[in-house]
């Protein structure tokens, strides 16, 4: 994932953000399965779930989607699609 990147400018609420950190700190002193070492890398990891949700339905990542209401309305977001972003139309077509 890190051969093509983009940068993504957000902006957080100052108490989420202070949470983040948290977060990170405790790993740094107790680990944790899935050990993030920056705030940068667990917003990475936690979108690139949301990410992988939105396209694969029935994955854990999905549930993840479904429980935060993140699941658009229509047959489309219900659709596997093997490649991120707007599905090309001609070849959704012939699949």
């Amino acid at each position: 994932m890190k051969k093509n990147i983009e940068t993504l400018e957000i902006t957080l609420p100052a108490g989420v953000v202070r949470e983040l950190r948290y977060i990170v700190e405790l790993h740094a002193e107790y680990g944790a399965f899935n050990e993030q070492t920056s705030v940068e890398s667990l917003v990475v990891d936690l979108l690139t779930t949301v990410a992988c949700g939105s396209r694969r339905p029935g994955t854990w990542e999905r549930g993840i989607m479904e429980q935060t209401g993140l699941v658009a309305n229509c047959d489309e977001h219900r659709r596997y699609r093997s490649d991120y972003g707007r599905p090309d139309l001609k070849q959704d077509m012939e699949r």
